[in-house]
């Protein structure tokens, strides 16, 4: 396994991604976005081409460190020593995402209550609150297929993804990508968040759906925000500290 930099010939940049991969990792499960030891977030290795950091298989989301994640490449190969596997249908879905998108930095996949029930939801997720409306028309859409370890659903995937870097696995869960984890993070915080308000709209009655117009101003004017450090930076800085108050074994 991995340690840190002073003491292995681990890169200064990969053990930095290491940090923030566990660090997300601790602030998923701290979030109630855990689901045994199953469900994955990727993260590029910066500065080696086809490397990838990945949960070990086995360990829960509240037990990884930066130095026990896995390096694999882009076809799932261990790179260097682990002493844990990687789960198959973990990286098949990622790995083909990673290849033919090269801005698809970090890939968050989940199964959270409210996502698994968005994706099974006729009409997915609908502009009805502020969350959803953060998203409406950037979001992809793909049949289930059952569980995802045959490379030749790739193709589908990719092509259903096309230009957006959002999607519902329909029946299944959540897949969100980033040009960084922070990027990413945020954008799974909202979707989730937007997947809650929508499913306890539903529970009491005939929702208020936003008009189109409304959406495109709302979108515009966010993406207008300047934002310090990126999309996503100062979130996760502020989940971070929060899972740095529970527990810093993460960091090891």
């Amino acid at each position: 396994m991995a340690t840190a930099p002073a003491s292995s010939p681990v890169a200064t940049p990969e053990w930095e991604a290491r940090q923030q991969l566990a660090a997300c990792y601790r602030v998923f499960d701290m979030l109630g976005w855990s689901e045994m030891i199953y469900n994955h977030i990727t993260l590029k290795v910066p500065g080696e081409e086809g490397a990838f950091l990945i949960n070990p298989f086995g360990l829960h989301f509240s037990e990884v460190t930066a130095s026990s994640l896995v390096k694999i490449d882009i076809d799932g190969n261990v790179l260097g020593d682990s002493a844990y596997p990687v789960n198959r249908a973990g990286f098949v879905q990622h790995a083909v995402f990673h290849r033919h998108l090269p801005d698809a930095h970090c890939i968050m996949h989940t199964h959270t209550t409210a996502g698994m029930a968005v994706s099974a939801l006729e009409g997915g997720l609908r502009p009805i609150n502020f969350y959803a409306c953060n998203f409406a028309g950037q979001i992809a859409y793909h049949d289930f297929e059952g569980v995802t370890v045959r490379s030749e659903e790739g193709e589908r995937l990719v092509r259903n993804m096309g230009s957006k870097r959002i999607m519902f696995l329909r029946n299944h869960g959540m897949l969100v990508m980033g040009r960084t984890l922070p990027e990413a993070f945020v954008k799974h915080w909202a979707l989730q968040r937007a997947c809650e308000i929508q499913l306890a709209t539903l529970s009491m009655g005939t929702p208020l759906e936003v008009a189109p117009e409304v959406v495109a101003v709302h979108q515009r004017d966010l993406h207008m925000a300047q934002v310090p450090g990126g999309p996503g930076a100062a979130d996760f800085a502020a989940m971070v500290r929060l899972a740095d108050r529970r527990d810093r074994s993460w960091r090891d």
